[in-house]
């Protein structure tokens, strides 16, 4: 077992902006929630982009380093996608859409700026070929890893993750309650798990505890949306959880509440979840800094 620091303890927060093409997908090549006739509201989209940006850099106290839309990537808001950043190490992934591995081109260059040990996944030839990854697929506990296979991430995608970040255990489980792992879950501080009450998300719990030694704590919340949080334990040693409010997952409030020792952060992400994204979407969370 790697030597880490305390889980959730980050310094930085890397995202990227929603550009005017925001909701703008082929069909064709999107999820099930991604397709049909949705609509999308871009000024909304970019309002809560800044309210949780806002969050981050104000209230949770992280430096925030913001990579400008780019219009001719359309799901590039998706940074969580691109990366998968362990201690000083940055996995660059190869998202499952062709037209979306170009993202990682801006992200790999402040991976680089931020001294990052940055690895790439890229290479269609080798040990890599035919990997897909998403970072929205991959749950760091602090402890393992547990990365979803899904429609996004394939069995490749997770050997080279294991590959990459050897001190820790990897543990593959089928998505079964959404379309990627962190539709149905996310951690809710250090050994506790957020999940969705749906049937699918509880069989992929029992599978994920199956597989692991550890004992963690497991808050349900009634509605999907809310089972994506992000947690931080920002610079000035305060837990925070930034969760859909009230107006999104009015039913699933109360189970927040329970985590009373927590500053509460509610951060609107409508827009986003009419695609599929959640707010972890939005960051790639970074320590450069140790934490004593």
């Amino acid at each position: 077992m790697a030597s880490v620091l305390p889980y959730g303890c980050f310094t930085h927060a890397v995202v990227r902006g929603i550009p005017e093409t925001f909701g703008k997908v082929d069909n064709e090549e999107t999820d099930k929630v991604e397709s049909g006739e949705t609509t999308t509201d871009l000024a909304k989209a970019q309002r809560q982009f800044g309210m949780l940006t806002g969050a981050l850099r104000q209230k949770v106290g992280l430096q925030l380093i913001e990579i400008p839309a780019d219009p001719e990537l359309p799901e590039s808001w998706r940074i969580e996608d691109v990366a998968v950043i362990q201690g000083d190490t940055a996995l660059i992934t190869r998202p499952f859409k062709l037209q979306r591995r170009r993202e990682a081109e801006a992200v790999r260059r402040v991976m680089s700026e931020l001294n990052l040990t940055v690895v790439e996944m890229g290479a269609e030839e080798g040990g890599s070929a035919g990997a897909t990854l998403e970072g929205s697929d991959v749950l760091f506990t602090g402890r393992e890893f547990f990365v979803g296979i899904s429609s996004h991430t394939n069995h490749r995608g997770a050997e080279v993750l294991a590959d990459t970040f050897r001190d820790f255990t990897v543990s593959t489980v089928p998505v079964c309650g959404g379309t990627r792992l962190k539709d149905i879950c996310s951690m809710g501080g250090p050994d506790t798990i957020i999940i969705s009450n749906s049937d699918g998300a509880k069989k992929t719990l029992r599978m994920m505890e199956q597989l692991t030694d550890h004992h963690y704590e497991v808050l349900t919340v009634p509605e999907g949306a809310a089972a994506n949080c992000v947690y931080v334990r920002g610079p000035s040693k305060v837990d925070y959880l930034l969760h859909p409010p009230t107006e999104e997952c009015p039913d699933s409030v109360p189970a927040f509440q329970k985590l009373t020792d927590y500053t509460l952060l509610p951060t609107a992400c409508s827009e986003a979840s009419k695609l599929g994204g959640y707010l972890s979407s939005f960051c790639l969370l970074i320590n450069r800094k140790p934490y004593f």
